[in-house]
């Protein structure tokens, strides 16, 4: 069930910081400002895999709240290189063979 007013709410909300003082989740500010897209990726990446959103604010409010209060503590422990929230520092899966590309040294001297 979606909740309009809280995702209006939510829609108002551009920074890190907007979020974790929303949601009152203490930050230590040295973290977010390395770590802020990491951090809302990581927010992002638990709500997906829970997708059963609770029905009514203040119960949206304490849900959305603990993922992101995980999403955070994350990187309090840890970093963006060891989290691998990115693509980027996700290595390759093997079933994705590297792709290797020939170009003949005639095609660059025309």
């Amino acid at each position: 069930m979606r909740n309009a007013d809280f995702e209006a709410e939510l829609e108002g909300l551009s920074s890190a910081e907007d979020f974790l003082d929303h949601f009152d989740v203490p930050f230590d500010e040295k973290v977010v400002q390395v770590n802020r897209l990491h951090i809302l990726q990581r927010f992002h990446d638990y709500l997906e895999k829970d997708p059963d959103t609770p029905a009514g604010e203040a119960a949206c409010e304490a849900y959305y709240g603990k993922w992101l209060a995980a999403a955070y503590g994350d990187f309090v422990t840890s970093d963006a290189a060891t989290e691998k929230v990115f693509k980027v520092f996700q290595p390759p899966s093997q079933a994705q063979a590297p792709q290797v590309a020939f170009v003949p040294l005639e095609s660059v001297r025309k």
